[in-house]
C-alpha cells in the first residue's frame, strides 16, 4: 500500500506541474497574441488573415477592444498599455453625433454602428475608459468629453419611470439572439457604469434590477410596469435561481444566459447567498461542457417561440453552437473571476485550467468558440478577447478585480 500512495502522490504532484506549465504557456501565449494583434488603430479582434479581412474582424470592435484594454492595462507592458488607449481613441473618434459609440472602427476609420443600438459598445467602452484612467494610462487626454457624450447617448436608452435601458434584440454582443426590452446584460453593464460615473439613480436601477430580472411575490415593484412586466415574468420559471436573460410585454428568456448572469455576480448586482445560487446553477448547467464555458444554460430549439429565422443563418446559431449554448473562452475569463470573487477558488483554479486547454487548441489558435458537446473549434482564431479573458482570470485569482464600484 506505501507504493501506491506514494505514486498516487507522484502523479498527484506531475499533475499540478503539468497544469502550472500550461498556465504559464497560455499567459505567455495571450500577451504574445495582444502585441500581434495591435495596429495603429488599436487592438484588432482576431489575427490577420483574409477570412478575418472578408468577415470585418480586422477592425477594432468595441466591446473586444475594451475587455482587451482592461488586460492589456494590467500586463505590464508599456506596448500594450498605448494599444488600449488607442483603441478607445479610434472608437471615440468615429462617435455618432448623438453620443454612440460605434460598434467598430476599420482600418480606413469608418465607423459601423450595426443595425439598431448596438448598446453594449458605449458600456464596455466607458467602463474601459474608467479602467485605464484609474490606473494611469497615457492617451486618454480628451476622452472626458467623448464620455459624457457617450453617457448622454445611454440615459436616452434609459426607461425615465424604471431606469434600466431598453434595447431592441440582437443589439448587444449576442447579436443573433432574441433578447429584447430590458436586457439583463446590458443592465448589468448599466449598472456598474452608473457607479462609476456617479450617475443618480443607481440605487434605483439594482432595485428595479432584482425586481424585474429575478422577480418574487415578496418584492413586488411600485411601479406600475414594471409590476405587470414583473409579474408575467414570475410565473412557471424553470431555472429559479438565474435571472432572466430579458424580460419584454408577454416575453422573457428563460434559457438562462450565463454571461448576463456571471456580470449581475462581478459588478456588484447579486452579492452573498444570491451570488453563489447563481454561480452555482450555472456550474450545474455546465455538465459535460468540453471548456468553460458555456454561453446558454439551455439552448433555444428551432420550434420554441423564442426562435428567429435569422438564428438559422448559415446555420450558425443552432443548438449547442455560437450564442446558442457554443462555448466561449472569453467568457470562460469571467467566469473564473466570478468564481474567485466568490471564494469558489478550486473551481476556478480547475477552470482557469480548462480556459488554457482551450486556447491551446491547434497550436495556441484561440479560437473563438467551441461547439457546446463536441468541443470542435469553431469561428475565428487568434481571438484578441480570448487571450485577455485569460488574463483577467488568471489575474483575479491573485486579487479581486471587479467586485464593488471600483472594481
Amino acid at each position: 500500500m506505501p507504493g501506491v500512495q506514494m505514486r498516487s502522490h507522484q502523479r498527484q504532484v506531475g499533475n499540478t506541474r503539468a497544469a502550472a506549465a500550461l498556465i504559464e504557456n497560455c499567459e505567455r501565449e495571450a500577451l504574445a497574441l495582444l502585441r500581434e494583434n495591435l495596429s495603429p488603430e488599436g487592438i484588432l479582434a482576431a489575427g490577420r488573415a483574409p477570412v478575418a479581412r472578408e468577415r470585418n474582424y480586422e477592425s477594432v470592435f468595441a466591446r473586444d477592444a475594451s475587455i482587451c484594454a482592461l488586460a492589456m492595462a494590467l500586463s505590464g507592458d508599456r506596448v500594450l498599455e498605448r494599444g488600449a488607449a488607442a483603441s478607445l481613441a479610434s472608437l471615440a473618434s468615429r462617435q455618432a453625433a448623438n453620443g454612440q459609440i460605434p460598434n467598430y472602427v476599420d482600418g480606413a476609420a469608418r465607423g459601423d454602428f450595426w443595425y439598431v443600438g448596438c448598446i453594449d459598445a458605449s458600456l464596455w467602452w466607458l467602463i474601459a475608459l474608467e479602467w485605464l484612467q484609474r490606473r494611469g494610462v497615457r492617451g486618454l487626454r480628451g476622452l472626458g468629453t467623448h464620455a459624457r457624450r457617450a453617457l448622454h447617448w445611454l440615459r436616452c436608452q434609459e426607461h425615465p419611470g424604471i431606469a434600466l435601458l431598453a434595447q431592441n434584440e440582437a443589439s448587444d454582443w449576442a447579436d443573433i439572439m432574441p433578447r429584447s426590452g430590458f436586457v439583463l446584460y446590458s443592465n448589468a453593464l448599466w449598472y456598474r457604469v452608473k457607479r462609476l460615473y456617479g450617475l443618480p439613480g443607481a440605487e434605483l436601477t439594482r432595485r428595479h434590477f432584482e425586481q424585474l430580472f429575478h422577480p418574487t411575490q415578496r418584492d413586488r415593484p411600485e411601479h406600475r410596469r414594471l409590476r405587470l412586466l414583473a409579474e408575467e415574468a414570475q410565473r412557471r420559471r424553470r431555472h429559479a435561481d438565474l435571472y432572466l436573460s430579458y424580460v419584454n410585454l408577454g416575453a422573457r428568456g428563460e434559457e438562462g444566459d450565463v454571461f448576463g448572469n456571471i456580470l449581475a455576480a462581478l459588478m456588484g448586482l447579486a452579492g452573498g447567498a444570491r451570488r453563489a445560487a447563481v454561480l452555482r446553477a450555472i456550474a450545474r448547467a455546465q455538465g459535460g461542457a468540453p471548456y468553460p464555458v458555456r454561453a446558454v444554460c439551455e439552448p433555444i430549439p428551432r420550434n420554441d417561440a423564442r426562435w428567429r429565422s435569422y438564428m438559422g443563418r448559415h446555420r450558425q446559431n443552432l443548438e449547442h453552437q455560437y450564442h446558442n449554448s457554443g462555448v466561449w473562452p472569453m467568457i470562460g475569463g469571467f467566469w473564473v473571476a466570478a468564481l474567485a470573487a466568490a471564494g469558489m477558488r478550486q473551481r476556478a483554479q480547475e477552470d482557469l485550467v480548462g480556459l488554457a486547454r482551450a486556447n491551446a487548441v491547434n497550436g495556441w489558435e484561440f479560437n473563438e468558440w467551441f461547439h457546446g458537446l463536441s468541443g470542435k473549434p469553431r469561428g475565428m482564431p487568434r481571438q484578441s478577447w480570448n487571450a485577455a479573458a485569460f488574463l483577467l482570470a488568471r489575474r483575479s485569482l491573485e486579487g479581486k478585480l471587479f467586485d464593488g464600484a471600483s472594481g
